[in-house]
């Protein structure tokens, strides 16, 4: 029992970041450690998304622990990657204004979808020390493969970048680089899978160590030996989250196991859970509430009227412009994230009371 409430304290903890980091009042000014890194490096903000990877990984243990070896229950895994990755392009195409040879396919969620089908595949026919053999595959593999192209690393000429341009066109790949470069892209899609079964391998090992001074040990072994990998490693393959390179997969993974070895030393064993329980809350529900903080972001920025200088005036710009006039330009942006928050809490609030779990 208290493995799945420091879970979900974890899983609360991420789901409050993303909308965090996810919603300010303008891009123009955010707090450094609240914006992703531009290329290589990493920063707290680079930690959300993998940790949600880590997380699939997580319960992915949980649902399918009792499948009989061998045995895939494929119209589970198919309906539930299907409709990740069809909510995904709806996401990344609302409000459906542009033409569809523009549409965006790939994106957050259709990642999570392709490493989640893969990964509960590969759980249902693999060993625990066979899964582990493959891990080291792919990420060593995927290394070798971005080694193929000349200057493998920048955003021009990387292969991640070649792949989808030939797989999906330059017009239904992410354009926010100035040039087409999709950061969830397919070939990458191959170590993030990697990111999902360090979840997996977690829950595992947290089912079978007897006490939490044992679990909270486990995990720290296991972040300093990934984050000492990811270290030396990136001398000779930089951390990347728009290649989701295979550093960048130890050092999150690595912060993913410290995060949860301190949740568990401070909810497990020292007794401390005052403070955790809106955390519990806020990741009941998590993807519903992912999907519709992003219409939520979507809508508000799509409302608008004209001023009376005759200019036009979105409601979210006009919040902001609000509280920019009792607050520098950079506290007012983080004030309307943190609102963002409060006000998705009490929506996680009023389906946790009534018990209502959405669920695919």
């Amino acid at each position: 029992m208290q493995r799945q409430i420091s879970l979900d304290i974890f899983r609360g903890l991420t789901l409050a970041a993303m909308l965090l980091v996810n919603n300010p009042g303008t891009w123009s000014a955010v707090y450094p450690p609240l914006l992703h890194a531009e290329w290589h490096g990493l920063t707290p903000t680079d930690l959300v998304y993998p940790f949600f990877m880590f997380i699939v990984g997580a319960a992915l243990f949980h649902s399918m622990k009792n499948v009989p070896a061998g045995v895939i229950p494929w119209a589970k895994i198919v309906k539930r990657t299907v409709l990740l990755f069809l909510i995904g392009v709806g996401l990344n195409v609302f409000p459906f204004t542009a033409p569809l040879t523009e549409w965006r396919i790939m994106g957050v969620l259709q990642r999570i979808a392709l490493c989640y089908g893969v990964a509960a595949v590969l759980v249902c026919v693999l060993d625990k020390k066979q899964l582990l053999v493959l891990s080291a595959i792919i990420l060593i593999g995927y290394w070798l493969i971005l080694l193929i192209v000349q200057d493998p690393f920048s955003l021009e000429s990387n292969l991640v970048r070649q792949w989808d341009l030939v797989l999906l066109g330059s017009s239904h790949l992410y354009q926010g680089y100035g040039v087409a470069f999709e950061p969830e892209g397919m070939l990458s899609c191959l170590p993030a899978v990697v990111s999902v079964l360090a979840g997996y391998f977690t829950s595992d090992m947290l089912e079978h160590k007897p006490t939490a001074s044992a679990k909270v040990k486990g995990l720290f072994v296991w972040g300093l030996s990934a984050l000492a990998a990811a270290l030396i490693w990136q001398f000779w393959f930089p951390i990347n989250k728009p290649l989701w390179t295979s550093t960048y997969v130890l050092i999150t993974s690595a912060f993913a196991w410290f995060s949860l070895a301190a949740i568990i030393y401070i909810h497990d064993i020292r007794n401390i859970s005052k403070g955790f329980q809106w955390l519990l809350v806020y990741g009941s529900n998590p993807l519903f509430i992912y999907v519709l903080s992003i219409l939520f972001s979507r809508t508000i920025s799509l409302i608008s009227w004209t001023n009376e200088s005759g200019n036009a005036v979105t409601l979210k710009n006009a919040i902001y412009t609000f509280f920019n006039g009792f607050l520098s330009p950079i506290n007012a942006s983080l004030l309307f994230a943190v609102v963002v928050v409060g006000i998705f809490y009490l929506v996680s609030a009023w389906l946790y009371k009534r018990k209502i779990f959405i669920k695919l």
